[in-house]
């Protein structure tokens, strides 16, 4: 058996049973307060100048709005950029609120661009070394890195899903990290997990880049489509864990989880950024949405040093 540094073996034996695991206290005080800051720093640093939502003029957005608004995501892997909730976008195509209540997500180079959010993911110690202890990788490579903030009273809801569809490899290797910057709850969303089911539920699909532009699900070779009587799961087998501030959650890429709207007054800042296999071990195509770049590949999380 190794060394454990940070995790102990029954957390590891969770992880691997659920699918999912709590740490509490992960982000220390200081650390949360940091990283609360920044975030809304971003949020009033936010213009809407030359933003694609800026372009839609009624409720219905045109192909040309809708090819902007994909280019503007699919573009996003190497920048930091604004992403809007849906239902802060009025008819006029101009916001209902305050810009910094209006925003759904900001991503996805937060881990490389931001110097904040570059410690707590490429450049911390205690991380790597539970990264070491869980062995989940050979060679873990750090990508797709997101604030989310559940805006009070609009923060919609996401539906079951797992993280692999959105990041493939071959073999799945996606494992996701996941820091509450506020306390989770019921009523402001507070994630929830489907125990044991990357275990039970195999992949069917991946999210890909289309050839005709835009993006889509593609099924996987030697899989078929579920009855939706037999796929249906009962929202009683969920569970929703208590989720304080400071806390990191990992996230097995196959294990089903899902939020709700958040229906609070209160936002529902997270954190969150993703890990995959390198290669030789796994296979990231072209395919996937999230592409690297000569200028940005995926940074490897062993070979970064403060």
């Amino acid at each position: 058996m190794p060394d454990l540094q940070f995790l102990s073996q029954d957390q590891i034996d969770q992880f691997h049973r659920d699918g999912y695991l709590l740490i509490p206290n992960f982000l220390s005080d200081e650390d949360t307060q940091e990283m609360m800051t920044r975030s809304k720093q971003l949020l009033d640093d936010f213009t809407l100048q030359g933003h694609p939502m800026t372009k839609f003029t009624t409720g219905d957005s045109t192909a040309e709005d809708k090819h902007v608004g994909d280019d503007y995501f699919l573009n996003s892997g190497d920048k930091i950029r604004y992403f809007l909730e849906e239902d802060a976008v009025g008819s006029d195509g101009k916001l209902n609120r305050p810009k910094e209540l209006a925003v759904n997500k900001i991503g996805h180079a937060l881990h490389e661009l931001d110097p904040t959010f570059r410690r707590v993911s490429l450049q911390n110690e205690k991380l790597k070394a539970l990264a070491k202890d869980l062995q989940f990788h050979k060679d873990p490579a750090v990508l797709q890195s997101m604030l989310i903030f559940k805006q009070p009273e609009i923060g919609g809801k996401v539906p079951e899903h797992n993280d692999s569809t959105f990041l493939y490899t071959n073999p799945p290797s996606a494992l996701g990290f996941w820091f509450a910057l506020e306390d989770c709850t019921p009523s402001n969303g507070a994630l929830s997990f489907l125990p044991g089911s990357h275990k039970t539920t195999p992949l069917k699909s991946r999210f890909v880049r289309l050839p005709q532009g835009g993006t889509g699900f593609e099924s996987l070779p030697g899989t078929k489509e579920t009855p939706t009587s037999d796929a249906k799961k009962e929202d009683g087998e969920y569970i929703q864990p208590p989720c304080p501030a400071g806390t990191l959650v990992l996230i097995h890429g196959s294990v089903l989880h899902k939020s709700e709207k958040n229906t609070s007054s209160k936002t529902r800042y997270a954190y969150t950024f993703h890990m995959i296999e390198s290669e030789p071990y796994a296979q990231y195509d072209a395919k996937n949405w999230l592409q690297p770049t000569k200028e940005m590949p995926f940074s490897k999380l062993f070979a970064v040093h403060a």
